[in-house]
């Protein structure tokens, strides 16, 4: 159950800094949204200062909650169960970090796809005119989810989340954005239901409070599984992942990073928050084992997918695949029961460690294979002969990402796999040991085969020049 956080009503004139930062997070990219609809393509010239603004005012908060805790915003000093609440503790402060990392990395790689102004005689094109607008929306849907303390007010911020990355999808594929489309509102229907009937049952949608009224009784069992189903849908949890790899595959390079590095993390969270905030006590035995097996046929899965693919994008969003698998684990080893055991701190970290690290190395990778297919024209594994010696840089940020992924040290993704490793080893669970260790084994595999052609020593093809700044990113 959740513990009770310090209540701040929202009067930024005498309240502490936290609400501040906060506020600030969520109205910056609004507002850069509706200046990006009336600037069009100039909307590219706001990306310098979001990327300035929106990390210093993240990590601004997340020093205050390190040093003075987690804490409760009532907007409009109408608290729960009237009002609407923002709360934002060490994880939702990690996430708003991450986020505004990978947005601003991001929005600054792409100034150079969707420019403030063309050359002589270019004209504005759809994409230069929309692509700002959605990425704004994203940003802004994204910080709503990590900072909202209300079913309902998530259930908003999804479907924002939903509309940008559908929007931005369809910049690659329209076939693809359509087919993402229709799993998204499936999932997004099926928990909005869930909310209802807790709504109809508890009188209430405020996390909280809900923590406090849960009974294990049909209708909750019913809001729940609904809920968790619309959520696995969003996250593309195997075999409710089909929408993904076409999705992510054909959208532009920024797109599929923003949406393998942050989109999918979203309804992840959420579930987080619901099963290990709220809903403890219908997370049987069965029910977590059951999450767990989910996740490791995901992995497995996602990964032999993964090595049959034969162009780059589709690697990398397979690989994200497999990479989700792992966040399930946690349910397992820190959820239910397991919640107060010794080893479940250990767990939890783990699967949080991980959705940070696969955020920043996904991201990575889609920039760096977007960077590849600029320079050579297509993204076939076939044709990256050489791209190591013409384009080092990027190469290198690929490799990072890669050892992250595969879990070598000293990487991020190693830390989050091992203490994941040390919990299912520590609890006797070695069926899920064995599937972490496999994983790692079947990620090499499909990310040598690219890296393996990126330093073959034979000469590339004539290259179009890519410039240092953007391989930096």
């Amino acid at each position: 159950m959740v513990e009770p956080v310090p209540v701040i009503g929202l009067d930024l004139a005498a309240g502490p800094v936290l609400p501040s930062a906060v506020v600030l997070l969520l109205v910056v990219p609004l507002l850069a949204l509706l200046a990006a609809i009336v600037l069009g393509r100039r909307a590219a010239r706001l990306m310098p200062i979001m990327a300035l603004l929106m990390p210093a005012l993240a990590l601004w908060l997340v020093v205050d909650v390190v040093i003075n805790g987690a804490f409760e915003l009532d907007i409009g000093n109408w608290q729960p169960p009237l009002g609407i609440a923002l709360r934002v503790d060490g994880l939702s402060a990690a996430m708003l970090l991450l986020t505004a990392i990978l947005a601003a990395a991001t929005g600054l790689f792409s100034m150079a796809l969707y420019p403030a102004a063309g050359g002589e005689g270019d004209e504005e094109t759809a994409a230069n005119g929309t692509f700002w607008p959605l990425f704004f929306a994203l940003w802004a849907a994204m910080n709503v989810v990590f900072s909202s303390g209300d079913l309902f007010n998530l259930y908003v911020a999804i479907e924002l989340l939903t509309i940008a990355a559908v929007g931005l999808a369809a910049l690659g594929s329209l076939a693809a954005a359509m087919r993402y489309m229709v799993f998204a509102l499936l999932g997004s229907l099926a928990y909005l239901l869930g909310v209802v009937l807790l709504y109809a049952r508890y009188g209430t949608l405020d996390l909280q409070l809900l923590a406090t009224l849960i009974e294990v009784e049909p209708t909750t069992w019913l809001a729940a599984g609904l809920m968790t189903a619309g959520l696995l849908v969003k996250t593309a949890l195997f075999p409710l992942h089909a929408w993904l790899p076409p999705a992510h595959g054909a959208a532009p390079p920024p797109a599929s990073a923003v949406l393998s590095g942050l989109v999918v993390k979203a309804s992840f969270y959420i579930l987080v928050r619901l099963w290990f905030d709220v809903l403890p006590p219908l997370a049987t035995e069965v029910f977590v084992q059951a999450m767990a097996a989910l996740g490791a046929l995901a992995i497995l899965a996602g990964s032999v997918m993964a090595i049959r693919a034969e162009r780059l994008k589709l690697v990398i969003a397979y690989s994200t695949v497999a990479q989700l698998g792992y966040l399930f684990l946690i349910w397992p080893l820190a959820g239910g029961a397991a919640g107060e055991m010794p080893w479940a701190a250990g767990a939890w970290t783990g699967g949080m460690v991980h959705a940070i690290a696969h955020g920043l190395a996904k991201a990575a990778m889609f920039l760096a294979a977007g960077l590849m297919i600029e320079a050579l024209g297509n993204d076939r594994i076939d044709g990256l002969a050489g791209i190591g010696r013409a384009l080092p840089l990027t190469t290198f940020g690929f490799g990072l990402a890669a050892v992250s992924l595969m879990g070598l040290p000293p990487s991020g993704g190693f830390i989050a796999k091992w203490l994941l490793l040390t919990a299912a080893f520590t609890s006797g669970q070695l069926l899920w040991a064995g599937v972490m260790l496999l994983g790692g084994l079947l990620a090499a595999i499909y990310l040598f085969r690219p890296l393996n052609r990126m330093f073959d020593k034979a000469d590339p093809a004539e290259l179009k020049r890519i410039s240092r700044g953007r391989q930096l990113v």
